[in-house]
């Protein structure tokens, strides 16, 4: 849980939310500006420092004839010790999310972020999926993949469940027309080069691909 709440009161919500586990003696709970000065937070990977003349986007590069710029962990070793024990990041600004997603992406995991705040924004933009709440502010909602109209966090399961139902369906649906297909175009090729004449006609053929 990331927030921008004192420590105290993130704290007391993620143990009603079963976030963290007072008996865990490996749980972590930081706030923002801890967890930068543990980690260094985010700087670009070829300067190696914060601020640098790299372009951010690949128009600017393009102009500028240099590489895009690329964020990475300052200290990877402390976010490695850390992000694995991590249930609350308390007193969090934007620069404290944004590396604490850049840092988990770096390392191959798949991040969704949820937000409604201008101070969200970044990490929005950054997550592999970014869900800003329909009363939230513009930026957010621009910077976010999806909008949540209803602003129940609950959706999110139902977009999750109804979204691998439709990709299962497309790739079921893609494998059953890749196999009557390629079958029915090779029969005719060979039919065609080795016994010189079709054994499907091309009245049986359309009957074949329009009942598939």
């Amino acid at each position: 849980m990331v927030t921008g709440d004192n420590k105290i009161t993130a704290k007391a919500i993620a143990l009603e939310c079963g976030i963290t586990n007072p008996q865990d003696g490996e749980s972590l709970i930081l706030t923002g500006p801890e967890f930068i000065e543990q980690t260094g937070g985010v700087v670009c990977k070829k300067c190696r420092t914060q601020e640098c003349d790299c372009p951010r986007d690949k128009e600017t590069a393009k102009k500028k004839g240099k590489e895009v710029r690329v964020d990475t962990i300052a200290n990877a070793e402390a976010f490695d010790k850390i992000y694995k024990k991590l249930d609350v990041l308390a007193r969090s600004r934007p620069e404290d999310k944004y590396a604490l997603v850049t840092g988990l992406i770096e390392r191959g995991c798949v991040v969704a972020v949820t937000g409604d705040g201008t101070n969200d924004a970044p990490a929005l933009k950054k997550a592999d999926i970014g869900f800003a709440m329909n009363a939230g502010t513009d930026v957010a909602k621009e910077a976010a993949d999806i909008v949540l109209l209803d602003d129940n966090f609950a959706s999110i399961v139902k977009a999750a469940m109804w979204g691998r139902n439709i990709y299962d369906n497309i790739k079921k649906f893609l494998q059953f027309q890749l196999t009557v297909n390629i079958v029915a175009v090779a029969m005719t090729l060979i039919s065609s080069a080795i016994l010189q004449e079709e054994i499907l006609t091309a009245v049986q053929l359309l009957w074949v691909f329009f009942f598939d």
